[in-house]
């Protein structure tokens, strides 16, 4: 299936969509914030840092109300410890009144391309109409240890050692025994190298899967 960009391949309804998983949540949100058609607010429920492309709002509703009548994406947030955001002060149900898209960052992964998840984890609000899990494509053929957040969570949903590779096998038994999303989008495909096991995973999931590069802001159908 042809390439083609994030936003139209998705086809978000308006509301909230939350991202889960690892390998590109931040840059998803990025991509959706350019390309979606409408206004976008850019949140989380964990921690983010603040964005260095949209404006950084950490008021209340009418604050951001001012500033999307400026422009059409931003970034909104708390002040928290090491110079990131927290979630807003201002309620999600709130915030879908103020813009037509609201794109949650509802997981951390310390920037790696897979994860496994606690019980308390990942924090999806109920208010939540598509929840995307990301993987990142880099991950697969290196050990777990080094590939995965969570990776002794990670190694017993697959039953492996934590010194073991990813693979596509292993991959597909921790998000099928973790559920909780109707998408996956597999990252950091920028040249075919990686293709044979995107195709290899998507063929284990029962959801719909998206292989691309989300820097480029295009993906296709697996």
């Amino acid at each position: 299936m042809r390439a083609q960009p994030v936003s139209d391949a998705l086809a978000l309804p308006r509301g909230v969509t939350s991202l889960i998983g690892g390998g590109g949540k931040t840059t998803l949100a990025h991509v959706l914030a350019q390309q979606l058609p409408g206004t976008v607010i850019f949140c989380t429920t964990t921690r983010i840092f603040p964005s260095e492309t949209l404006p950084v709002i950490t008021g209340g509703a009418e604050d951001i109300a001012a500033a999307l009548a400026r422009c059409r994406a931003v970034c909104v947030g708390t002040p928290a410890q090491q110079g990131k955001l927290a979630a807003p002060e201002t309620p999600l149900e709130t915030l879908r009144q103020l813009a037509d898209y609201v794109i949650v960052e509802a997981d951390g992964s310390k920037g790696l391309p897979c994860k496994a998840h606690l019980d308390h984890e990942p924090v999806i609000p109920p208010e939540t109409e598509r929840t995307i899990l990301v993987v990142g494509a880099s991950g697969f053929g290196e050990p777990i240890i080094q590939a995965a957040h969570r990776p002794e969570r990670f190694a017993a949903l697959c039953g492996a050692s934590v010194e073991d590779p990813v693979t596509p096998e292993r991959l597909a038994a921790v998000l099928n025994a973790e559920g909780g999303f109707d998408t996956v989008i597999i990252n950091q495909m920028e040249d075919g190298s990686r293709e044979p096991a995107a195709r290899q995973l998507a063929a284990l999931l029962p959801v719909p899967v998206w292989g691309g590069s989300l820097r480029a802001g295009w993906i296709r159908q697996l």
